[in-house]
C-alpha cells in the first residue's frame, strides 16, 4: 500500500511537469544552459570521487578477470530485462511498432539467448528499441527542464530525473527485484553488477579518455550526454514521425541542443548549429569551420580552352 502511494505521487509529479513545463518559451524557457551549475559541481565532484575509489577499481578487476565474452553476455542480460519497461513506454508514446520490437527482442533473447545472455535477436534483424520514462515525458511535451547531476547516478535532467523515479515503481525488473522474494542480497549483487557493467562499457567506448583530454571534465560531460540524450529521445530513425515531434516539441521547451534557426532561439540568445555551445567553450571544443559553399556553375566563368 505504502509503495502504490509512492507509486501515485511521483505519477503525479510526472503529469505535473508534462502539463506545467510546456508553455513558456523563449527568454523565459531556460536562458541558462545549466542554471544549477554551483549544485551540479559539487555532485559532480563527490560522484568522480566515489568513482575514482570504488568503482573504477572494481570495475577494472572486473575486466581483468571475466573475458570480453562473458561481459557482453552480462550487458546483454541486462539488456534483455530492460525490453519490458521500453515496451510499456513505447505504448505510452503511441509507437505500437517499436512496442512490437520489443516484445519480439525479449521473447527471441530470452528463449533462444538463454535468458538474454546471446542478442540472438539482432542476428535475426530485430532491432533494439530501447525507451524509458523520460523520452516517454518528452514525447508528452514535457520540458527537459535544467541540466542536473544526481548524486551516484550521474547526468541527468529535470524531466530525466523524475522518469527515474517513476521507474522505480513501474520498471517490471526493478519492481520484480524488490517484490519478487529473492533471495537475500541478490537484488543487491544484480545492482552492482549493473553498474559495473555499465561503468565497463563507458571504459569501451573511450569515455575516460574523452573527459581525461578536456579541458573541463565536467562541461565536456554535460556536453555529451544532452546530445545523446537528444538524439535517444530522436530514436535515430528519420522515418519515425512521432519520434520526429517529440524532438521537435523537446528542442522548444528546451534549448538545450535545439536545432538553430528558431525564432525562439534567437530571442533566448542561443547561437546557431555553426557557434559553439557553451557546453562545448567550456570544455574546450572548438567550433567546427562551416563548410565551404559550392561554387555556382552558372554564374562561374568556363576555363578557356588552350588555343
Amino acid at each position: 500500500m505504502h509503495a502504490s502511494a509512492k507509486m501515485i505521487g511521483v505519477v503525479a509529479l510526472s503529469l505535473t511537469l508534462s502539463a506545467c513545463t510546456t508553455t513558456r518559451v523563449g527568454t523565459d524557457r531556460l536562458a541558462e544552459k545549466d542554471p544549477l551549475e554551483g549544485f551540479n559541481r559539487a555532485v559532480w565532484a563527490v560522484n568522480r570521487g566515489a568513482d575514482k575509489v570504488v568503482v573504477k577499481p572494481v570495475t577494472q578487476v572486473y575486466r581483468a578477470v571475466a573475458p570480453k565474452p562473458a561481459r557482453d553476455g552480462v550487458r546483454n542480460f541486462f539488456a534483455n530485462v530492460a525490453e519490458p519497461f521500453s515496451f510499456i513506454n513505447n505504448i505510452l508514446q503511441g509507437k505500437p511498432d517499436r512496442a512490437v520490437r520489443n516484445l519480439g527482442r525479449f521473447l527471441v533473447n530470452t528463449t533462444a539467448g538463454i535468458g538474454g545472455l546471446f542478442d540472438q535477436a539482432s542476428r535475426v534483424g530485430i532491432k533494439p528499441a530501447s525507451e524509458d520514462f523520460g523520452q516517454t515525458l518528452a514525447a508528452w511535451g514535457a520540458n527537459g527542464g535544467p541540466y542536473l547531476v544526481l548524486p551516484l547516478l550521474g547526468p541527468s535532467t529535470l524531466r530525466d530525473g523524475v522518469g527515474t523515479g517513476v521507474a522505480q515503481f513501474t520498471d517490471p525488473y526493478r519492481v520484480c527485484l524488490s517484490e519478487c522474494g529473492l533471495p537475500h542480497g541478490v537484488p543487491l549483487a544484480l545492482t552492482a553488477t549493473q553498474v559495473i557493467s555499465i561503468r565497463d562499457g563507458l571504459i569501451e567506448t573511450g569515455a575516460d579518455s574523452f573527459l581525461e583530454s578536456s579541458l573541463d571534465p565536467y562541461a565536456a560531460a554535460r556536453s555529451a550526454f544532452l546530445q545523446r540524450r537528444r538524439a535517444e529521445i530522436l530514436n535515430q530513425e528519420g522515418d519515425d514521425a512521432a519520434s520526429e515531434a517529440a524532438a521537435a516539441a523537446d528542442a522548444e521547451a528546451n534549448p538545450i541542443g535545439a536545432d538553430a534557426g528558431s525564432a525562439a532561439d534567437a530571442e533566448a540568445g542561443i547561437p546557431g548549429a555553426d557557434a559553439p555551445s557553451a557546453a562545448d567553450a567550456d570544455a574546450g571544443i572548438p567550433a567546427s569551420d562551416p563548410a565551404p559553399k559550392p561554387s555556382d556553375p552558372a554564374g562561374s566563368e568556363a576555363p578557356k580552352q588552350p588555343n
